[in-house]
């Protein structure tokens, strides 16, 4: 199948590790059919990709600000069979693009999703639950460790047939990152609004199809884990509006009930073990981050 890589740019201090992950995307064996680098409303940013990135599609966000737009503009620029989107600060091992393909041989499969592994630009703070690895974007303890049938994928590495994204319309414009405002979840709506458009489809997670994701130094401070935890709050009430409580909250809910209580225990027997002081950090991080998120949930669930 061919296959059309889309990466959506909007932030000029991020233009070196685009590179890296367009290098990246074209030594990939098979190459793709195509790539297609978005440039959300920047102009500087859009000359600069139009002048220099001559071995790619350089289009501009023809909708609303914002990474569902930006992603909709690549869809209608995409010619190949299947859609695959890379964050701009991801570079994809060898391999990963014929991993994230392989199981669109099943019919049934819509979307399928990889492995997002952290690539910390500064020291990976101690106090940092692997279960909250998803505040900065990445795949996080929760996950199913083998190739198995998911919710939704993972946004920085993921795709999807491209007759499907045209038959349920895109990503929801309003839902998704904005610049710098953290926000999140379109790729969640986006999921379930497939599932429930074709009863039976499937999405995959695909383990072996692996990308390093950069996190920037702001992103391991107590600040950005405060405010991520909150707006995913926010986005998940939105997704329980649109596609309705039922479908948009049961993986968090096996989530909260088991991954959480477990990883909570372990930490703080950890501690009491061996008196580990980043242990109990971890614990009552975990504890924090639920609570900040479930305190975006009420207020996004009031403002509605």
């Amino acid at each position: 199948m061919r296959a059309t890589v889309v990466i959506c740019a909007y932030d000029p201090a991020r233009w070196e590790v685009l590179c890296q992950a367009i290098h990246a995307t074209l030594a990939q064996q098979p190459p793709p059919h195509e790539i297609i680098v978005v440039i959300d409303h920047h102009d500087r940013l859009l000359t600069r990709a139009q002048r220099s990135l001559a071995s790619v599609r350089v289009v501009p966000n023809t909708g609303s600000r914002g990474l569902s737009d930006a992603r909709n503009s690549g869809v209608a620029a995409a010619t190949g069979e299947v859609v695959v989107f890379l964050d701009d600060d991801a570079v994809p091992r060898p391999g990963w693009l014929a991993a994230l393909l392989e199981p669109f041989g099943n019919a049934d499969v819509v979307g399928v999703g990889g492995a997002v592994e952290p690539a910390w630009q500064s020291r990976r703070p101690a106090w940092f639950p692997e279960e909250f690895l998803w505040v900065v974007g990445c795949s996080y303890r929760g996950l199913p460790e083998h190739p198995s049938p998911v919710r939704n994928p993972i946004g920085a590495s993921m795709a999807y047939r491209r007759d499907l994204l045209t038959e349920v319309g895109g990503f929801r414009s309003g839902l998704g990152r904005v610049g710098r405002i953290p926000l999140g979840c379109e790729e969640t709506e986006l999921a379930i609004r497939a599932s429930q458009r074709r009863p039976g489809a499937v999405h995959w997670y695909q383990p072996a199809s692996v990308v390093h994701h950069c996190v920037a130094e702001d992103r391991v401070t107590w600040r950005y884990f405060r405010r991520r935890c909150f707006a995913e709050g926010l986005s998940k009430a939105s997704v329980a509006r649109l596609a309705g409580s039922r479908d948009g909250l049961a993986s968090e809910r096996g989530y909260v009930r088991r991954t959480l209580p477990t990883a909570v225990a372990r930490n703080l027997a950890l501690a009491a073990r061996r008196r580990e002081a980043a242990a109990a950090a971890r614990a009552a991080a975990i504890v924090a981050g639920l609570m900040i998120t479930a305190s975006g949930y009420v207020v996004g669930a009031a403002r509605r």
